[in-house]
């Protein structure tokens, strides 16, 4: 446990310095520039740069973080590096005439090749190619790309309102960080920390409205979260989480997150935390 705990220590501590550095060189050189910039649900202006300070925060975590044996390093690499280049491409040439994972589909069986469909498609190849460099076979190899990038799509699901999706991604990733603490899996928690460090330096300003995560960030982050989950997991449970992604998944298509979650009074407690008040 003493060697996981000092891993997981360095690479949250590596993802979280680099985080911050990378969105302060980020914010502090953008002039004139507001490609990246969107209104947030109260209508204001909001950066989504934070997005890719989380995923350079995260790469370098998994870079210099220790324990990580190379396959296992190359493919945090992929999937993070990856799922955020895809989805910062979304978050800059994205249109809204289609919406979700059915209606990018929809779309692309038009003929029409949205920017969604884009990404999606991309990510699924990202997820599978890291799959294969921590998977034992073919049929690990299928399941394990599923549940990165479902994991990877679920997590943007949720962010859309300040610090949704890092909450979301602390709340899920910590039980696993635990889990992999006391069941002396060094690798599993290292690979955990990465992406809990980097998003624990963004939450202030996703908390404080100045920034959210986007589709870069959200995307790396769920796409992590999913690459440690079935590194540390055996099939049974990597079967369960990629059951309960498609679940969410294919629910978000018919109920708005927002809504459940301000129908229910511990959810809403979570969910404004930090928050100002709606």
């Amino acid at each position: 446990m003493a060697r996981g705990l000092l891993y997981a220590l360095a690479g949250a501590a590596i993802g979280a310095a680099a985080a911050r550095v990378a969105y302060t060189a980020l914010t502090r050189s953008r002039t004139g520039d507001d490609r990246w910039t969107r209104k947030n649900h109260r209508g204001e202006p909001i950066t989504l740069l934070e997005g890719p300070a989380f995923v350079a925060g995260a790469g370098a975590a998994a870079a210099l973080a220790p324990g990580l044996p190379g396959r296992v390093r190359l493919a945090a690499l992929l999937a993070g590096t990856g799922s955020g280049a895809l989805g910062a491409y979304d978050d800059l040439y994205g249109t809204t005439s289609s919406k979700g994972f059915k209606g990018h589909l929809s779309a692309l069986t038009r003929g029409e090749v949205t920017s969604g469909a884009v990404k999606i498609l991309g990510i699924g190849a990202t997820g599978l190619a890291a799959a294969a460099l921590v998977s034992g076979g073919p049929v690990d190899t299928l399941i394990n790309g599923a549940t990165i990038a479902g994991s990877a799509n679920l997590a943007n699901l949720f962010d859309l309102r300040p610090g949704r999706a890092i909450k979301v991604g602390l709340l899920t990733g910590g039980p696993l960080l635990l889990a992999a603490l006391f069941r002396d899996q060094p690798v599993a928690a290292a690979l955990t920390a990465v992406p809990l460090g980097a998003a624990a330096a963004v939450l202030p300003d996703d908390l404080g409205e100045r920034a959210m995560l986007g589709d870069a960030g959200a995307n790396a982050l769920g796409a992590l979260l999913g690459l440690a989950a079935v590194t540390k997991l055996g099939r049974p449970g990597r079967l369960a989480v990629l059951g309960s992604v498609a679940v969410l998944t294919a629910a978000s298509e018919k109920v708005s997150f927002t809504k459940v979650i301000a129908g229910n009074p511990v959810l809403n407690k979570l969910d404004m935390l930090g928050r100002r008040p709606a």
